[in-house]
């Protein structure tokens, strides 16, 4: 039984914002209509939908692992990202899981964690 991949649909309090901020956090808006939009990043990829209920969107995380956590971090800073959309961002820490990771929380509520795996000592 082979599986090809799982994508996680994302909720989007105001779905053209949404669509903005996740372009410039990173992401491509490979595919999109009036209430779907099919979202990038290398071989990353999430649907964003426009639906929203409070309570569920934030409680929904989502956790992204990529190569180099500090370009990403500096990239969400020259974007300016907390700034122009609002939203909260922790900077980047070690984790004793075993990995360094920022967390960001989307113009909706979903809270994100993007890191890699580190060495723990």
């Amino acid at each position: 039984m082979e599986t090809v991949e799982i994508k996680a649909f994302v909720p989007a309090k105001d779905f053209e914002l949404s669509k903005r901020f996740y372009s410039d956090v990173g992401f491509t808006v490979a595919w999109s209509s009036d209430d779907l939009a099919y979202l990038k990043a290398g071989e990353t990829s999430f649907l964003l939908q426009k639906f929203y209920v409070k309570e569920h969107a934030e409680n929904v995380m989502m956790h992204m692992l990529v190569v180099d956590v500090a370009a990403w971090w500096q990239h969400l800073q020259a974007q300016d990202i907390a700034g122009r959309y609002g939203v909260r961002v922790v900077p980047p820490a070690d984790q004793p899981w075993g990995m360094r990771d920022f967390v960001l929380i989307d113009p909706t509520g979903v809270l994100w964690r993007i890191g890699q795996n580190i060495d723990v000592v």
